[in-house]
């Protein structure tokens, strides 16, 4: 017998717009054969499913079903396809938690926790992942960019702590006056502003999941933005351009896996995540920048590349997710 798969989209969060992208692709490639497939919007205006004929069917919060004219829909699973809160922060996962229904994502303390990059740094730091050197500005407690100019070296790195997507983020060279702009600009995005020393080297992301309760890496990619950095442009609108499978040294393409099974297993991750890192050539090592808990998967994005570079399709990709979560 099929399974009903929600499929939720939407947000409360600038990322939206990325959700529904994500969204078109995940939709287009369920299997039907396998699921009965509802698209459900998540906006600041409510919780919807779209009907054919295009009624607006708003879900029962009491416990996540719809009420389709004399049918009652529930749900065997949930495919979170949605971006920035609160799909991408806990808020979601914690709600299905309660209501004891399975999605396809890290669960609640691992997505809040990695949505947080201030967080994401510490716990990797401790568990002996190469991180850059970092301070967390809080809004209202932040004095000057020239304090912080004193505890870091030059370039900077100053983005919003919470989110995916490099909205909001800046590099800064050498100046404080410059430094304080890119300060307030992140402040406009988040009330938490993470700083980093920039490391210097090439740029990979790697896709990681889980499928039969076994880690499973993707092939690695490398990252070569037209711009100075892999900002929101870079990652949506084609300013910058991704080789998948990277052409990179086996010995420095284990690294990495190595790497981010190790960071996969240590954040207790579930369903697909996507790491990026920076190898440093003159040590040698993979620096961790972030760990993705809600990829994208867009026309443009990097993890269904490297599925189809593994030689899977995304409908079987799509299928082992919602397998794994049901199973597990």
């Amino acid at each position: 017998m099929k399974k009903n798969i929600a499929l939720v989209t939407g947000g409360f969060s600038g990322e939206a717009v990325i959700s529904y992208k994500s969204a078109i692709t995940i939709d287009s490639h369920l299997d039907r054969k396998k699921f009965n497939v509802y698209k459900i919007d998540i906006n600041p205006k409510g919780w919807f499913y779209l009907m054919n004929d295009g009624r607006k069917v708003e879900v029962d919060k009491n416990d996540f079903s719809l009420h389709l004219d004399s049918q009652k829909v529930k749900f065997d699973a949930v495919f979170i396809g949605m971006h920035g809160t609160p799909g991408e922060d806990g808020k979601l996962q914690g709600y299905f938690d309660t209501l004891r229904i399975p999605y396809t994502s890290c669960d609640a303390a691992t997505s809040a926790i990695t949505f947080n990059k201030r967080y994401t740094v510490a716990v990797a730091k401790m568990a002996g992942i190469s991180v850059a050197n970092s301070v967390c500005l809080i809004k209202g407690n932040f004095v000057s960019p020239e304090e912080v100019a004193a505890k870091l070296r030059f370039p900077l790195f100053v983005k919003p702590n919470n989110g995916g997507s490099s909205i909001g983020m800046s590099k800064v060279n050498e100046s404080s006056d410059e430094l304080g702009a890119a300060i307030e600009k992140a402040f406009k995005e988040d009330s938490q502003v993470l700083i980093e020393e920039y490391i210097s080297g090439r740029e990979f992301t790697i896709g990681v999941f889980k499928a039969g309760g076994n880690i499973i890496t993707l092939p690695i990619t490398e990252v070569i933005s037209k711009k100075d950095f892999f900002d929101y442009e870079a990652k949506y609108e084609g300013a910058s351009s991704e080789i998948t499978p990277a052409q990179v040294d086996e010995s420095i393409a284990n690294k990495i896996r190595e790497a981010s099974i190790k960071i996969y297993d240590i954040f207790n991750c579930r369903g697909v995540v996507r790491i990026d890192f920076i190898y440093h050539e003159e040590s040698g090592n993979p620096y961790m920048l972030e760990v993705n808990t809600i990829p994208g998967q867009s026309e443009a994005s990097i993890v269904p590349q490297q599925v189809i570079a593994m030689g899977w399709s995304l409908n079987e990709f799509y299928s082992k997710l919602i397998e794994e979560a049901i199973n597990n």
